[in-house]
């Protein structure tokens, strides 16, 4: 073969790895789920991130087969009542061991924000996690 049919076949070698898209992590798809369940909250304090938190703080706890090793420490969720449509943001500060996968466990000021009252107790609640770095 010639040196330019060389050349044409190394160029396009490369370009067609190079437009190739990477493939999606396991933590970019869970990123896209919507995730359905119970909404709850409880008192909050010293949380299994390792940072104190106070009752009026928007925070959640997810249940202990997402939390893992706390990799979603920090991390921003997007909340919807599904009984009201409102929406609110919290962000993964403890672990809730006794939640279902799908299940929330929240600040009473976040679960004010949702629309419901402390009398309440439950929600029906849809959520995904949002990017990391994400913030409100």
């Amino acid at each position: 073969m010639a040196p330019f049919t060389y050349l044409v076949l190394a160029l396009a070698l490369v370009s067609s790895a190079l437009a190739a898209p990477a493939p999606a992590t396991p933590e970019m798809l869970e990123k896209r789920i919507t995730h359905s369940g119970r909404g709850t909250f409880f008192a909050v304090g010293l949380g299994a991130c390792g940072k104190v938190n106070v009752d009026s703080d928007h925070i959640v706890a997810i249940s202990s087969s997402r939390f893992g090793g706390g990799g979603n420490c920090d991390q921003f969720v997007e909340i919807v009542n599904k009984k009201n449509g409102k929406h609110a943001f919290g962000l993964v500060r403890d672990e809730c061991p006794g939640c279902g996968s799908g299940d929330l466990d929240m600040s009473p000021s976040l679960f004010k924000v949702l629309g419901a009252s402390l009398d309440e107790g439950v929600i029906s609640i849809d959520w995904h996690f949002k990017q990391k770095g994400f913030k409100p």
